[in-house]
């Protein structure tokens, strides 16, 4: 019987050589342990993360719930025909094994992917690749266990519905579910190198006098990666940090007649191409650039090291500060390759003010002349942080001067509660994170119609250059995952309007609510964090009154609660701390509140 450990050290199943601790830990062989285990009251109580060999995870803390590991080994070969060999290989097999079990038996197409870390599992995850070739080249079938059905299945290429470091494995209606078993390679047995086609190995041949064979292409490239790339055992890495970013072309020519004419570009579909990542950093200033024990790599620049005592904070900081210069420098914003595990929740009140912010306009009142920095309240927003993403719940009229106010250089998607003004004034304010690529925009349907005809201007077949452009992902009142985050909707009733609050982990986000249902408090259930609207003592037709939100608040009976969306008439932050009970708070702009998911 497969044992499940408590506390377990899992530092060595990462490659960056930072101590991580997992709260669960269980190591599987075979399929019939994998499904005891996902009977197991450690796997249904907890969230679960699966990993290979840790060579694209950057740990932020220790994780508090199971993580899993495959051991399942062996590789078969099958030989179909003179042209073709299928190898089936467990998930847990060595990448740079594989390579070399197809290298001794002359098997050609994975010799572009020699001395890449990690399992064999994660190429079919990951769809990994290097100088010209990707695993989605060779890749045959996809053998995974269904953790909803625990039943196993099998994906083909065309299921597995592969891109440029993407496959359906990480597509968020999927992600996490499947776990993979084995992979089923076609390679050739003719030993013909697959690809020469892509940077040094263009001119392999005429360095060799004659067409090379896969072995020597392996070793070429190994050679190259060696050159460049830290060993994992000697300085802990997890390679390529980055992806190359796709653009435009004419973004690309932007940058070249900019100045810029040696960038590095590559074809990567009809009017689009790839740019290097790794120019892009070098360019921005940063080879070398260290913080704490984290460091661009100086042979490098797409690769981040620790240098020595780094923490997952030193390289997530690093990491935010390559992307903040990027972005200065070139108006491209690059995507981590690395996944960022944590479970905590940092939660930033960007806004806790009523739509019309305090101080009003042209009020004397106590309040709106208060010197409190507390009670200088912008309009209702947070910024909430988890699994390395950055979500913003609202671009309110005030978003501009808020994300000054933090140096905000990145947003990974936008959640909206509802239309009104004070909730979506700032979303023109967006258009410096759109840069290369939409911003993902997450809102029910009378919203996107809403802002379709407000913002009409955004989605034009022909935008004015420059104008913030939007992927608008229609959501219903159900679950929806955003890069494998759970984020749950709740509907609560703003006066006679239907709108969204959010609930993430642990943590909950209602504003503008004057009745909240039954079944919605469900969702609502076991918070940590609850963060609610309170708009002042007198009741309100469309908002909470103080009194009415601390009601709920004893009836949800969330670990904390802050009061938000508070106008002048709510009183001074002072006056309302005096006045709530124990776990309940005012929040105030600016303000920082941790939790967990």
């Amino acid at each position: 019987m497969v044992e499940i450990i408590e506390n377990k050290d899992i530092t060595s199943f990462t490659t960056f050589g930072i101590p991580v601790k997992a709260r669960y830990f269980a190591e599987y062989s075979s399929e019939r342990e994998l499904l005891a285990l996902s009977r197991k009251e450690e796997f249904l109580n907890n969230e679960v993360l699966h990993i290979g060999g840790g060579s694209n995870l950057l740990f932020l803390e220790d994780f508090g719930g199971l993580v899993l590991h495959s051991a399942i080994k062996g590789i078969k070969e099958y030989r179909k025909d003179d042209e073709t060999v299928y190898a089936i290989a467990g998930a847990g097999e060595k990448w740079t094994d594989f390579v070399d079990w197809c290298l001794e038996r002359n098997l050609a197409g994975v010799e572009n992917l020699a001395h890449i870390p990690g399992e064999v599992g994660a190429s079919a995850i990951q769809n990994v690749g290097a100088y010209g070739v990707e695993a989605k080249d060779v890749i045959h079938v996809v053998e995974c266990f269904d953790t909803q059905t625990r039943k196993t299945v099998r994906f083909s290429n065309e299921e597995c519905r592969f891109g440029y470091r993407d496959s359906m494995f990480k597509k968020d209606d999927v992600r996490g579910r499947y776990y993979v078993l084995r992979v089923s390679f076609r390679l050739r047995p003719d030993g013909i190198p697959m690809s020469l086609d892509y940077g040094p190995l263009k001119s392999l041949k005429e360095r060799l006098g004659k067409y090379p064979t896969i072995q020597e292409v392996a070793r070429e490239v190994t050679n190259i990666r060696k050159s460049k790339l830290p060993e994992p055992s000697e300085t802990g890495s997890a390679g390529s940090f980055f992806k190359n970013p796709v653009v435009p072309v004419h973004f690309y020519k932007k940058i070249k007649n900019g100045g810029f004419g040696d960038v590095p570009a590559y074809p990567a579909g009809e009017g689009v191409v790839k740019l290097s990542a790794a120019w892009l950093i070098d360019k921005a200033g940063m080879k070398g650039v260290r913080f704490g024990g984290a460091m661009v790599y100086d042979r490098q620049p797409l690769v981040i090291v620790n240098a020595g005592g780094a923490s997952g904070r030193d390289v997530k900081e690093l990491s935010d500060e390559i992307i903040r210069r990027v972005r200065t420098k070139f108006y491209i914003t690059l995507k981590p390759e690395v996944n960022f595990i944590d479970t905590g929740i940092k939660i930033t009140v960007l806004g806790t003010g009523g739509s019309k912010g305090t101080p009003e306009l042209g009020c004397e009142c106590h309040v709106c002349t208060s010197d409190d920095i507390r009670d200088k309240r912008l309009r209702s927003s947070v910024l909430v942080e988890t699994a390395g993403l950055r979500l913003l719940i609202d671009p309110s009229p005030d978003f501009r001067q808020q994300a000054l106010n933090l140096r905000l250089a990145d947003i990974d998607a936008v959640l909206v509660t509802h239309s009104h003004y004070d909730h979506v004034g700032g979303f023109d304010d967006l258009r410096p994170f759109c840069g290369n690529e939409n911003m993902p925009i997450y809102l029910r349907a009378d919203v996107n119609a809403d802002l379709h005809r407000r913002l009409d201007y955004c989605f034009r077949e022909h935008p004015y250059p420059g104008v913030p452009t939007f992927k608008m992902n229609v959501i219903d009142n159900k679950p929806f995952y955003i890069n494998g985050l759970k984020i749950v909707p709740v509907e609560v009733m703003h006066g006679k309007l239907p709108i969204y609050g959010y609930r993430i982990g642990k943590f909950a986000y209602i504003t503008d609510a004057s009745h909240i249902s039954e079944e919605e408090k469900e969702k609502l259930e076991n918070l940590d964090v609850l963060i609610i609207n309170s708009l002042r003592d007198k009741p309100h037709f469309a908002h909470f009154s103080f009194d009415q939100a601390m009601d709920m608040i004893r009836d949800l009976s969330p670990n904390r609660a802050y009061l938000t969306h508070l106008c002048h008439e709510a009183g001074c932050h002072a006056e309302l701390e005096s006045r709530v009970p124990a776990g309940v708070s005012p929040a105030y702009d600016g303000q920082i509140i941790l939790s967990t998911r």
